[in-house]
Formats: structure tokens, sequence, C-alpha cells
């Protein structure tokens, strides 16, 4: 007697087979937990560690008890960075997610047209984000650049970059223009794997295309959104190059977010410790905020859309 395996038909026409698939051996997954411990987990730890010492870098640590972290604690301008790192990491979130999840629905179709801007939609990923800083820090050069002919034309204060409200929701602008791609790419996926059925079945019962999004393709991708959030999420408490090149944290501390400050604490002061120690509460923050995410969106006790189909 043969057997086959049952296949469902997905949005973007392809075909996922459903059945039991053997597990490959955890030695599958050595290479990748070897080099996640290599370049992860014992930087890491090193990080830990110098948080409990003094350092200047160039002579022996020496411990320092919880000094670094009692003071950590106490510092307005430690308070003020990790404020401001939430902040762009709200503001990045609420500005790349919808943008990003309606091109990733989308770019999900097959039409050639659909094909070739999408390829066009990707190219900001492929450049190197000091050559983005660069670039826009060129274009919103308040004495020489594009944005002293165009911003008036749309009310827009030709030095965004002085003023604080500016500056931070510039660096919000850039990081999303460069990443949004990559979210965009992660819905697309996520959007050909909803089952074509289920679009059929709505048809059937008259609903429209908004219907069909509101009920059919937000609740399948629920999940693709709370991957992309996290990984949006870690991303932006973590920009650095963006603010060194554009704003070096200016004007005055106005978009110090933590990544810079810990540059700044450690290789222009050269305070080793305390920066391992801002570096360390950096880790904490970013992976407390995941876990939270993935706690309250249910994304611990997925299951496959396709189950039973």
């Amino acid at each position: 007697m043969s057997h086959h395996t049952p296949h469902v038909k997905t949005r973007g026409g392809g075909k996922t087979a459903v059945g039991n698939v053997g597990r490959p051996p955890v030695s599958w997954a050595l290479p990748g937990i070897l080099f996640f411990a290599v370049f992860a987990i014992v930087p890491l730890a090193i990080a830990v560690y110098l948080s409990f010492c003094r350092w200047d870098g160039l002579n022996s640590p020496t411990p320092a008890g919880l000094d670094n972290w009692t003071r950590l604690f106490k510092d307005p301008e430690f308070r003020q960075a990790a404020w401001l790192s939430l902040l762009l990491t709200t503001i990045s979130w609420a500005f790349q997610t919808p943008v990003a999840l309606l091109l990733g629905v989308w770019a999900a179709g097959r039409q050639r047209s659909r094909a070739v801007l999408s390829a066009v939609f990707f190219v900001p990923l492929l450049l190197s984000t000091t050559a983005i800083a660069m670039l826009f820090h060129a274009l919103l050069d308040p004495n020489f650049g594009v944005i002293t002919k165009i911003g008036p034309w749309f009310g827009i204060d030709p030095n965004i970059m002085g003023t604080s409200t500016g500056a931070l929701l510039t660096v919000a602008f850039v990081g999303g223009w460069q990443f949004m791609p990559f979210h965009t790419l992660i819905y697309q996926g996520g959007a050909r794997q909803v089952p074509e059925v289920l679009y059929q079945a709505a048809e059937m019962d008259g609903a429209g295309m908004f219907r069909q999004f509101f009920h059919i393709t937000l609740p399948q991708l629920r999940h693709t959104i709370t991957t992309s959030s996290v990984l949006m999420i870690v991303g932006s408490l973590t920009y650095f190059d963006t603010v060194l090149i554009m704003t070096k944290g200016g004007p005055g501390t106005d978009t110090t977010v933590l990544p810079y400050l810990m540059y700044r604490t450690g290789f222009q002061t050269y305070d080793l410790g305390y920066a391992a120690a801002i570096a360390t509460a950096l880790v904490v923050v970013a992976t407390a905020l995941s876990l939270i995410l993935v706690r309250f969106s249910g994304f611990g006790n997925m299951r496959s859309t396709r189950e039973g189909m």
C-alpha cells in the first residue's frame, strides 16, 4: 500500500506538506550552538564580569563590587538614555510594523509587477548602516543638504536635526528606511503560507478584501507579527552607528541612547567597567521586553495554523 503525504495550497500558490516529519538529530544543531556560545555567551559572560570591576582598558581589571551598579541606578544620564532608548524603540515599532505588514501582504502576490517593485523595496537592506547614515546626514545638512530646498515645501524646518524631537524622529526614520524591507520579507513569507482555502471560503460568504484582511490575514500572521516585533525591539534598542554618525548623541544629549552612552563611557572616558554595566543592563532590558512580548502574545504556545486541514 502506498502512502501519500497530503498538501495544502497556500496564498502564494505553493503547496506545503502536512504530516508527521521526523525531527533531525541534535548533532545538527551543534555548529550553531558552538557559534552562539563563542560569539554571544562568552562575550556576555565577560561583560557581566567586567561590570563588577574597575578597568581603563590598559591595566588589569580590579574588583569593584557593586560600585558600578550602584552608580548606574543613581545616574540621571543613564535614566535619560534608557528612556530615550525605549522611546526610540516604540516609535520605530509603530512606524515600521504597519508599513512592513501591508507591504509584505501586498508583495505576497505572484504578479510580475509586484516582484519587480519588491526588489526595489529591498535595496536599502543591501546597503551598510554607515553608508545610509552618511547619506542622510548629507541630505539633511541645514546648510547644503537637499532638505534646504524641499523642506519648506512640506513645512519641515531645514534644521530638523538641531531640534530634540526632529533628531530622534529622524534617527527612527532612517533606521526604519533601512530595516523595513527585512520585516517586509518576513511578512511576505508569512502571508504566502496562509491557506488559499480560507480566502475561497470567505469569498463564497461575500467577504470583501478588507474583511478578509482583518479576519483572515491578520489572525494568521499573529505569530509572524510577534517574531518581527521581537527582532525590531532588539534592533531598535541597539541603534548605535546611526546615532554616532548623524547626531553624536545631540543636540545636547537628546539622542544619547544606551548604546551610544556605553560607547562614550567606554571609549571616550575609558571607564570600561561602568560601560560593561550599561551593556549588561541593556541586554537585560532587551531580553525582558522580548520575553514579555512572547509571553503575552501566546507565541510560546504556537501551533500550526494549518493543523487539521
